[in-house]
Parts: structure tokens; C-alpha cells; sequence
């Protein structure tokens, strides 16, 4: 397969270098606003530094060719079979839409814009096109959610009644990033809302949602807070509460508790987990805690993109599309007008049910 990957940025390089390994790539093309940038990626994966129009142009000129016959590209020897999107979240929604209208299956780090009029446009180009569009959310691809989902979907825990969720980064972000980042709900806790549905199966049906910015300076000037905190009630009356910092010195720190009336059972809860007991006879605190998301998730990372590529060939139904990306930026966005409001939102309230 021949992939392109826009965005260099921590996490592309990541994936540039997960897509260079991979045996079913043959070649990838990596691209970045900052043409240096790109440059260096590429020569870290063994990849080809190109800009981001080469990449359409190729394949619109590859298209119109003597060579495509059956709509589809790549079968003949053309430039792209398929995109990974990973670069600043401004850019997502038209390069979706720019996919989309190319007939390129793309994979979309999250979120597909930061508000929803933005993310409804992109979703409504990828239906029109019939195109594909998987996004980031790589916690459904982790071991420990996949385990909790199971035991969930098969009753072992009983009728669940309580989840927690926890996210928590040892360190603030740059100053610069945050009013790009849409908020600590949509940028953050979007993760947790995402896979509280997956895990538990259910919708939610109100939340109620307060944060703090009581940290570092830089979270006021952006009008955001560094800490937060949401009570969901899911519509079979699970209540849930999912609460995330930028300001955990301890370490990274992911974890989702879900308790039902036969069994309790954990995610993230490991020997590097950044959490000491009180307890005289508890456990201390981990000698190697968590430092980030990319070590925590490093095998989850690399199955969404072996999945994504397996999307791509028409091997495996899309396990993450577009639609399910857009339900759980609806639940950050009844967060965040619960936070500004201070009461409880109800799901119908936003658009995009």
C-alpha cells in the first residue's frame, strides 16, 4: 500500500514510524506545513518528504489517467491507496473534506473540528462522497478496554451502576497550544466520553459539569480551566463521573473503574500506574510511573492503524467512523455549556443526535 500522512507533530512522527514498519506499506509520503519538519520525520521512517497539494495533485492526475479504469486508487500503481491525517486540528475538517472528494480513505487524529457546525460539514462531505473516514480514538484498541467491554456486554459484573473515569497529564501543555486545543473537555476529556460509550454500550442522557482554574495563569488568559470535572447519567440511569487534569506530577495517568452489583473491575490499574496507597500495608509509588500517552498507549496506537489499513483494503468494517467521533464531541459540547451555565445539560439539547 502507498499512504500519505500529513502533520509531523509528535504524534505523526509516531504513526509515520508505525506506518514505515508496517508489512503492508510499501512506501509513505509524509507532509507538513513546516517543509523542514517533515523533512526530518521522513528521514527518521525511512519515508518521502513531500507537500501536502503534491499528495492530491498525483492522485487527481493519477485518476485522470489511462491507467484508473475501475474508480479506485492504487490498484494501477497510483500514488495513494489511503491518508493519515495528523496535523494541527484546524486543517482536519477541509483535508477530511479534500479526502473525501478524492475517494481516498483517511484516518483523522481527533477531532474531526472543534465545534460542531465544523465537524457536521466534514461528516456530511464524507457521506456525500461515500468515503471513508476513521477517527483517533485509540483507547477502544487498548487491552484493558477491550476487556472491561467484554465483561460488560457479558453481565459479568452485573448490573453496572457506577463508572469512573480519570485523566491526568503530568505536565501542562505549551501556552501557545491551548486556545487552539478547544478545551480541556474537547481536547481531554473527549477521550473518556468516547470510550465510556463503547465500554458500557449506552448513550448519555444529561451531564453536569464544573472545572477549575485555579493552576497556572496561562489556563485564564485562555479562557479554559486546568482542571475538570463531569457527572453523566447514561440513559438506563449508570451514572458515571469523568474528571482529567493538566497538573498531575505523579505521572500519566489513565484509568476507568466501572462497579456493578456482582463484580468492580479496573482499567490502567498496573505496576506503573502513578497512584500510592495510604494504606500501611498498601503499595508505595511506581519506581517507572507513566510519563505519557504515548508510552501508555504505544500497542493501542499501532492496532488502530493496522486496523485503519485493513478499513482501507475492505478487510474489516470501520471500527471508528466519523458519526461515532461526533457523539462524543456533542457530550464535551454539553459539558462545556454546563460549565459556562452551571446547571445540567441535556443531551437533546445539542445538536447532531
Amino acid at each position: 500500500m502507498r499512504i500519505g500522512l500529513i502533520g509531523t507533530g509528535r504524534i505523526g512522527t509516531f504513526h509515520a514510524e508505525v506506518l514505515s514498519r508496517h508489512p503492508a506499506v510499501d512506501s509513505l509520503l509524509v507532509a507538513d506545513a513546516d517543509p523542514e519538519r517533515a523533512a526530518v520525520a521522513a528521514a527518521r521512517a525511512g519515508a518521502t518528504a513531500v507537500t501536502v497539494d503534491a499528495m492530491f495533485t498525483e492522485l487527481k492526475e493519477f485518476k485522470e489517467s489511462a491507467e484508473f479504469t475501475d474508480g479506485r486508487a492504487g490498484d494501477g500503481g497510483g500514488p495513494l491507496d489511503a491518508l493519515v491525517i495528523c496535523s494541527a486540528t484546524a486543517s482536519h475538517a477541509p483535508l477530511i473534506a479534500r479526502a473525501a472528494r478524492a475517494g481516498l480513505p483517511a484516518f483523522c487524529e481527533k477531532p474531526i473540528a472543534l465545534d460542531l457546525p465544523g465537524t457536521l460539514g466534514a461528516l456530511a462531505e464524507v457521506e456525500a462522497a461515500g468515503s471513508v473516514l476513521q477517527l483517533g480514538f485509540m483507547r477502544r484498541f487498548d487491552a484493558g478496554y477491550a476487556e472491561a467491554r467484554a465483561a460488560v456486554r457479558e453481565g459479568r459484573l452485573g448490573r453496572l451502576h457506577t463508572v469512573r473515569a480519570v485523566t491526568s497529564d503530568p505536565a501542562p501543555p505549551p501556552a501557545d497550544y491551548l486556545p487552539l486545543s478547544g478545551g480541556l473537555y474537547r481536547d481531554c476529556l473527549v477521550h473518556d466520553f468516547d470510550i465510556l460509550r463503547w465500554v458500557t454500550g449506552r448513550e448519555v442522557r444529561e451531564v453536569y459539569a464544573t472545572g477549575s482554574d485555579a493552576g497556572p495563569p496561562m489556563f485564564r488568559e485562555a479562557g479554559d480551566v486546568d482542571t475538570a470535572a463531569a457527572l453523566l447519567t447514561l440513559d438506563d440511569g449508570t451514572l458515571a463521573t469523568a474528571t482529567a487534569t493538566r497538573c498531575n506530577g505523579a505521572g500519566y495517568d489513565v484509568r476507568m473503574e466501572l462497579a456493578g452489583e456482582l463484580d468492580q473491575l479496573a482499567v490502567g490499574l498496573d505496576d506503573r500506574t502513578p497512584l500510592t496507597s495510604a494504606e500501611p500495608e498498601g503499595p508505595g509509588a511506581p519506581p517507572k510511573p507513566w510519563p505519557g500517552f504515548l508510552e501508555r498507549f504505544a500497542p493501542a496506537y499501532e492496532a488502530e492503524l493496522d486496523a485503519f489499513l485493513r478499513v482501507a483494503r475492505g478487510e474489516l468494517a470501520n471500527p471508528c467512523d466519523g458519526r461515532e467521533a461526533l457523539q462524543a464531541l456533542r457530550i464535551a459540547e454539553a459539558c462545556e455549556i454546563s460549565r459556562r451555565e452551571r446547571r445540567p445539560v441535556a443531551m437533546a439539547e445539542i445538536p447532531g443526535g
